[in-house]
């Protein structure tokens, strides 16, 4: 008897489930099609992405290894064009080496092309806030004070491993205004701050000893 219940159980189970998958045949059918495309979408964009990396990191080794002075223009299209791909790799190696070799002059252009690495969505944190402090460096030589807040102040309201730097960058552009009681209150800071690069908190003590002594 009990061994009929339970295959009486079963069928009925079964039955059940048959005629779900019968009437839900359109939905179910709706659903694996819609998960299929979108598995095969996102493999297909990773792929996609893959060989963008791979092609902008050829045009970079390309464009870096083939410089010359004397036909920079090419480079410096090259680079450019790297930088508006907003890679979070070869973007920012491009914009460096423009930097670095001095290659573009106008500070307007150059900060144009800082925003645009900014503007990156799915960089880290910590790669934006280097990029930022790279800014104002790039910035430091003729920007007014607030300026130069300005563009640091992300990273200074911030406990990113680049505070330190930004402080320091802040207090050496006060010594080169001579005003030396900012720079100091920015040296300070730096000694006072606890995830302080020790490099930087050491050099930050040897200038209040050598410098702001009485």
């Amino acid at each position: 008897m009990d061994e009929e219940i339970e295959i009486i159980d079963t069928n009925t189970r079964n039955e059940k489930v048959r005629n779900f998958f019968l009437n839900n045949k359109k939905s179910l059918i709706s659903w694996i099609s819609i998960i299929l495309i979108i598995t095969v979408g996102y493999f297909s964009l990773m792929e996609m992405k893959e060989r963008n990396k791979i092609k902008l990191a050829n045009q970079f080794n390309l464009a870096t290894i083939n410089f010359k002075v004397e036909d920079k223009e090419k480079t410096i299209n090259n680079l450019v064009n790297i930088v508006k791909e907003n890679d979070t790799t070869y973007s920012p190696l491009a914009l460096y080496f423009l930097l670095d070799n001095g290659l573009i002059e106008n500070k307007d252009e150059i900060n144009n092309l800082f925003d645009e690495l900014l503007n990156i969505t799915n960089q880290a944190n910590e790669i934006k806030n280097l990029n930022i402090y790279k800014k104002a460096l790039f910035n430091s030589d003729f920007a007014s004070e607030n300026e130069l807040l300005q563009i640091l102040n992300p990273i200074i309201n911030s406990e990113s491993i680049w505070k330190s730097h930004a402080l320091y960058l802040m207090a050496e552009y006060f010594y080169s205004k001579n005003e030396k009681q900012k720079s100091k209150d920015f040296f300070k800071k730096i000694l006072n701050l606890p995830n302080s690069n020790n490099d930087i908190k050491v050099a930050s003590q040897k200038r209040i000893n050598r410098d702001f002594s009485e």
